[in-house]
């Protein structure tokens, strides 16, 4: 069989869901990164590793979804809630900016009591006031709560929120896209096809998003193989995913953490990362990741078929829930990309290549590795919204 394989990925033939599964179960490490490099090679025929100088907060933890693998939301009335206005994130971008992040990836939990018009002025003020900041918004489950707010169909609230200035949204929300994993982890948040209707109806638009997968938890092989399979597929239709983003399940401080209470290995991810390079032979990219996996393990990762190294991520709050941290600066990530033996590279979020940086050189941008509270001195929580009746 593995000859077979090797044979097909060196004539970029398809490989089927039967030979992911083999090559998942049975190809040693070695023969996984083999094969992935070919590939990634193929689509990034340059040794550049990419990243992004990014931020990651958040408007809200009010969520009424309940995923069990989740340790960042509230419910309304805990003491530890927040929504913060649009007056207040604003001035974040703006601080943001200021320190030279490029891009704000914006989330937050699913929470009723927010208007759908919150959200396009929150783009469309971020594209007129922040033009500096390009804004990679909203999961998937929170496009579906908008849809629900606003007795709009999801084609109604992407176009919308086009129209405001939004044109990339990131992966987040897929977690397995395999329905028997989902009833038992997030059987609140919706099947895996709501996952795939938004994404190719953003597609549709001209929108490009990214594909995310979150395993070790109550996976099987075989659902790896499904999700793979079913991004794939979306992705033969238009095109619209720029990348890939594999991260691991952290189970510190949420209720799945009684049933799975460790990491998966970094052999696994490593595992991750290399099946989805050559089984996804339609994604122009494959994100390692320093800050879910360690930077060791994501500069290992460089070597097994991933071609971008993800952001600085100047704040996160969603892993930092699970207690789990890693910090980095944009020096530091140049160091690590380049001690890896890659050519690091600033990109945008939609993978333009801004510069390259050889030995001794670095961006302008200087931001700390210190995390931000995300909670702003001297600002007033929006303790109260009106709620929109669906």
């Amino acid at each position: 069989m593995l000859e077979n394989i090797k044979f097909k990925i060196q004539n970029a033939t398809r490989l089927t869901r039967e030979e992911g599964l083999w090559l998942l179960q049975n190809a040693s490490l070695l023969d996984l990164a083999e094969l992935a490099e070919t590939v990634r090679y193929r689509w990034n025929p340059k040794r550049r590793v990419t990243f992004v100088i990014d931020s990651n907060p958040n408007y809200t933890n009010i969520c009424n979804i309940d995923c069990i693998f989740c340790a960042f939301y509230r419910h309304e009335g805990d003491e530890d809630t927040y929504t913060y206005t649009v007056d207040e994130m604003i001035a974040r971008f703006k601080a943001a900016a200021k320190r030279g992040v490029r891009t704000v990836l914006l989330q937050g939990g699913v929470n009723p009591a927010i208007p759908f018009e919150y959200y396009l002025e929150m783009v469309k003020r971020t594209r007129e006031e922040v033009p500096e900041i390009h804004p990679h918004f909203f999961s998937t489950s929170e496009i579906l709560g908008m849809a629900n707010v606003s007795s709009l169909t999801v084609p109604e609230v992407l176009a919308k929120l086009k129209e405001a200035g939004l044109n990339s949204i990131p992966g987040g929300g897929a977690e397995i896209l395999s329905d028997q994993v989902k009833k038992k982890i997030s059987n609140r948040k919706g099947t895996s096809a709501d996952w795939l209707s938004v994404m190719r109806e953003a597609h549709k638009l001209g929108y490009k998003t990214t594909a995310t997968m979150m395993y070790g938890h109550l996976e099987k092989d075989e659902d790896i193989i499904e999700h793979l399979s079913v991004i794939r597929d979306l992705q033969d239709e238009y095109g619209g995913f720029t990348a890939y983003i594999p991260w691991s399940f952290k189970p510190g401080n949420t209720p799945l953490e009684k049933i799975i209470p460790h990491y998966a290995t970094g052999t696994r991810y490593l595992q991750m990362i290399a099946i989805a390079r050559i089984f996804l032979d339609n994604f122009p990219h494959i994100q390692a990741s320093w800050f879910s996996e360690g930077k060791k393990i994501g500069q290992i990762a460089l070597s097994f078929g991933a071609d971008d190294f993800g952001g600085v991520l100047e704040e996160e709050n969603v892993h930092a829930s699970a207690n789990f941290v890693h910090t980095t600066s944009v020096k530091e990530t140049v160091d690590l990309i380049r001690s890896a033996g890659y050519t690091p590279a600033e990109r945008t979020t939609l993978y333009d290549i801004i510069a390259e940086y050889g030995d001794g050189e670095y961006p302008a941008a200087a931001i700390s590795s210190a995390r931000l509270d995300h909670h702003l001195e001297g600002t007033e929580l929006l303790t109260s919204l009106p709620v929109v009746e669906a």
